[in-house]
């Protein structure tokens, strides 16, 4: 019988996939020596680069320029990597798939591409790993408060 608190924390996030590159980028940053205390896994790490990526306009520009300039430049064949991610920034990624720019008469981008090109973003920054490491931090901070967890 699992315990409640392990059913929460399933039902807590979404699944949904990546790139294979971008995939592999995220699993050097879960086995980085500077992922420690707390070591953040996928879903965290993922939902950092979702964050990254949404919670600006700039961020959003940038998204949208890099699917229609760089994605699409991409053999859509590649293989992808199924990755969990935090429900809130899968809400996130789900606003961007209801987007105007992602409605016809333009082109179409799955959530694959979104949560991929998210990764990408972060992966293009100069600090772009520790970038992600603190928004994980931030992350967890405000699914705490969320929680009704006492955060000082």
């Amino acid at each position: 019988m699992a315990h409640q608190i392990d059913r929460a924390e399933h039902t807590a996030t979404v699944q949904t996939r990546v790139w294979i590159e971008e995939h592999a980028w995220l699993h050097r940053i879960f086995k980085s020596p500077d992922n420690t205390s707390p070591k953040f896994r996928f879903p965290d790490l993922l939902s950092a680069c979702v964050s990254l990526a949404m919670t600006s306009d700039e961020g959003q520009r940038r998204l949208v320029e890099y699917l229609v300039t760089q994605l699409t430049l991409r053999d859509p064949r590649t293989e992808r990597r199924s990755c969990d991610i935090w429900s809130a920034q899968f809400d996130q990624l789900m606003q961007a798939h209801r987007a105007p720019w992602n409605r016809f008469p333009n082109p179409m981008f799955e959530l694959d591409h979104l949560s991929t090109a998210c990764v990408a973003l972060a992966m293009s920054l100069p600090d772009g790993e520790a970038v992600v490491l603190r928004q994980a931090r931030t992350n967890l901070l405000a699914r705490a408060r969320a929680s009704g967890l006492p955060v000082s």
